[in-house]
Order: C-alpha cells, then structure tokens, then sequence
C-alpha cells in the first residue's frame, strides 16, 4: 500500500481540497485546464477509477484501510493517502463518514453532445434542474433503466458535484453525459435551443409536463419511436412553457388519490421504465 500520511486535524493546506474549498472552487482550480472533483465512498471511487479518472489523493477513515477501501488503494501507487480518526473526517461531511475514503480526482474534458447523440437512441435530457441530490438520482435510474446517454443544460447542477455523484453510486461515471451547447449570440429564439439541436441530431422529443395535449407515459408510440430524447425540467416549476411547446410530445404520468405530480427523480424512473426499448 502507498505510504500513509497520518493527520489529525485538517489545517493543512494540502487539505484545503477536502475541508475548505467550494464545489465552484474545485470547478476552476486549475483553469484554463479541467479542474477536479470529490468521490466519496470505495465504490464510487472505484467505478471513477474503471471509467479512467485520475486520482490526486486520498481521504481515508483508518479503520477503513484494510478492507474495500484498501483493496481501492492498492489501483492507486504513488499518490498522497492521508489518513485520520472517524470524528476529524466528521468536521468535513458534517457527519460519520461511514464509507470510509474521500478522493480527489482529476476532471476530464466532456464530449462532444453531437457524438453522443449519435450513437444514442434513448437519452434523458435534465432543464435547470438544480438540485445535486435530484441530478445524482437522475442519473442513477438512467445508468439502471437502459437510458443511453444524460444531456443537460447550462442551469443544471454539475454531476461531479461531491453529492450527485454519491447519490448516483457512482453512476455519473458510467453513462455518457455532456452539456448541451449553448445559443449562438445570433439565435432569436434561447429558451427551446435545445429542442432544436435535439431535433437536428434526429430525435423525437417528449416534454414531461402536465397539461391539456399530454399523452400518457405508456402511449405506445413513444417506445415505438426509434430515437427519443424525454426532457425533464426544474424542480417546482417544471419545463419552460417554450421548450414544451417546441416539443413533439408533451408526456404525462397518471396520478391518482389527488396527487399532482412525483418528484422529478421519481417521475424520471417511471418514465425510462415505460420507453426503453
């Protein structure tokens, strides 16, 4: 096993990564090249590893380091593995990190939406949604529920944010997933852009929304679709009234005993099940 640091508290500023800098401050650590992000969990950290990730150091609860964990550390020579007590871990996370390691990784440049269209029939696409915990549970049912691929606008919550990616289990590292592109300056229409790259990249899209023209999530048109991307939109308020009516379906879940709608995760389940091919 690598050399271990032992700490006992977290002053250091090789620490700075793990107890005192923000997300948004991970984001842009080392700009203009990619920055980094936070993996909590052996499991996670390990499926980052299997996707190419590169470790810069590692967090670990001692008591963790002979078991997953360990196993976890022996994929990762000659990077710094500082090790403490459960309740110093416990200033970080703001409770028992009962998991056992934290690792900061080196973030990787995203690919091209357009390439990922392409070789993709299924795809989830997330509008504003702000939520970690929500982007994190997305992805997690899309990687579960034969969705080919996550696409998300500029207002949504990073997926390599430290809670997407635990709440996730680490599955933001195996579907593919990028940004969509931004409006061109010269664009007169911003809010349904993203509809029409979808469109031009050949799909059929579907808007979860609850109004007049939805259709069911169990029309059969839509698992005969060959290429559909279903749109998700911000918790609360939904999709932009634009980019449902830029649509070609507007989709529905039926709800019963008075409730109106499930939470976007939730609804996100329901409706990958219900058009998988």
């Amino acid at each position: 096993m690598t050399d271990l640091i032992e700490i006992q508290d977290l002053s250091q500023p090789e620490l700075d990564i793990y107890a005192r800098l923000s997300e948004g401050q991970l984001l842009h650590i080392n700009e203009p090249h990619d920055g980094i992000f936070i993996a909590e969990s052996p499991l996670v950290i390990e499926r980052a590893l299997d996707a190419g990730y590169e470790p810069l150091s590692f967090l670990a609860d001692r008591k963790e380091l002979y078991g997953h964990t360990g196993t976890v550390l022996s994929r990762c020579k000659d990077i710094p593995v500082y090790v403490a007590a459960a309740d110093v871990l416990a200033q970080i996370t703001g409770f028992r990190l009962t998991r056992g390691a934290l690792c900061a990784m080196r973030r990787r440049p995203l690919p091209d939406p357009a390439g990922i269209c392409a070789r993709a029939e299924r795809i989830a696409v997330l509008e504003n949604v702000v939520n970690p915990t929500n982007v994190g549970a997305i992805f997690r049912c899309a990687a579960a529920l034969n969705m080919d691929a996550v696409l998300l606008t500029a207002g949504c919550s990073d997926p390599l944010y430290r809670r997407a990616i635990r709440v996730s289990m680490g599955t933001v590292f195996q579907i593919p997933w990028a940004y969509l592109p931004s409006r061109p300056a010269d664009s007169p229409d911003c809010s349904s852009f993203h509809v029409r790259f979808l469109k031009e990249q050949g799909f059929i899209t579907a808007a979860m929304a609850l109004n007049e023209q939805s259709v069911s999530i169990d029309d059969p048109r839509l698992k005969k679709e060959d290429r559909l991307a279903l749109i998700l939109g911000t918790e609360g308020e939904g999709l932009l009234p634009s980019t449902i009516s830029a649509c070609d379906y507007t989709v529905r879940i039926p709800m019963s005993h008075g409730v109106d709608s499930l939470n976007v995760a939730a609804a996100a389940a329901v409706a990958f099940w219900e058009i998988r091919k």
